[in-house]
């Protein structure tokens, strides 16, 4: 990637379901399990149409978390995989972050996902008796084995790391070499996300947001550590000081995520729109470029038949997604 460049996906965010029987103190997120109904086909249909030309590339879909013995699970993921044909049946690329999965059902996804993703947070285990006390599919080596299975499947993949929720400098390092040891393995990591802890209004955690003038520091760490074909990505709207998000590009980040309507992990800090992002990259040399979901290399992973959708994409909109 040439130097000058920042990248970041055009997307927006479904969510089948904010229920989860996890219960991270810091999540502004959840929703209690049976509180909601869930989005259904006909109204993420009616949202997709009207997408339709407003350049949108990536369909997120993003979910809270259904018990794996739960009697609802079966419907869940019916409704996750249904979701994500439905986005490509409509001419969008599909990428799937649903917390913890199993082998065959992150083996089935893989036919309707151009790319999927999950974060680590921390791997440090400490954190099982503090803001993960409450949280069962947060276990280390549960979420690792999704990185490991999606090399094995050949799915491009996003992970990451939240900053602020109670790790050191060393947990952070360790995290990082995880990362490291499994792309070094399957070369499947698209991008690791660095993500600061930024409160939010339902959260019951009472840390300090992770101090954004840290993130530099963390970001050059990551570079040392990640092998140089992993993007790191920095979510800008987490970032309050304009000046600061040059630093951290500078410091070896190149890309800002999915840019939407709304940061639905993060609610209460909205996203810079693309606009305002350029009016503060390009005076300062940094040129924005819209990508996929789905880095080039990747391309030879999928089925023929998304390897169309992809095309189809480029073809219709080639001005604002480019390789």
């Amino acid at each position: 990637m040439s130097k000058n460049i920042v990248t970041y996906s055009l997307a927006y965010t479904l969510i089948p379901t904010y229920e989860c029987f996890n219960r991270c103190s810091y999540c502004n997120f959840r929703a209690e399990p049976s509180s909601q109904p869930w989005m259904n086909l006909q109204q993420a249909e009616k949202i997709l149409f009207s997408l339709k030309n407003e350049n949108v590339c990536e369909i997120l879909i993003l979910s809270g978390e259904v018990h794996p013995f739960s009697s609802r699970r079966k419907a869940w993921f019916q409704l996750i995989y249904d979701l994500c044909e439905l986005a490509l049946s409509m001419g969008f690329l599909p990428h799937t972050n649903a917390g913890p999965l199993s082998f065959s059902e992150m083996q089935q996804l893989k036919k309707v996902n151009v790319s999927m993703g999950l974060m680590l947070e921390q791997l440090t285990p400490k954190l099982l008796d503090t803001v993960h006390r409450h949280a069962p599919s947060k276990l280390p080596n549960v979420r690792l084995q999704q990185l490991e299975w999606a090399g094995q499947l050949q799915i491009p993949f996003t992970t990451g790391l939240l900053l602020g929720i109670g790790e050191t400098e060393d947990d952070c390092g360790e995290t990082l070499i995880a990362i490291a040891d499994l792309h070094q393995k399957y070369q499947h990591i698209q991008e690791v996300i660095l993500q600061p802890h930024s409160p939010g209004y339902q959260q019951s955690f009472d840390g300090k947001a992770f101090d954004p003038y840290h993130l530099p520091k963390v970001i050059e760490k990551a570079r040392k550590i990640l092998p140089a074909d992993i993007t790191i990505q920095i979510p800008p709207n987490l970032i309050p000081d304009e000046s600061w998000l040059l630093i951290c590009l500078n410091a070896g980040a190149r890309d800002l995520g999915g840019i939407g309507p709304k940061d639905e992990v993060n609610p209460n800090y909205p996203h810079l729109q693309t606009q305002r992002l350029r009016e503060i990259l390009q005076p300062a040399g940094w040129k924005l470029v819209p990508r996929l979901p789905l880095y080039p290399h990747f391309e030879d992973w999928l089925s023929e038949e998304l390897k169309i959708a992809v095309q189809k994409f480029r073809d219709a909109h080639i001005s604002a997604c480019q390789k």
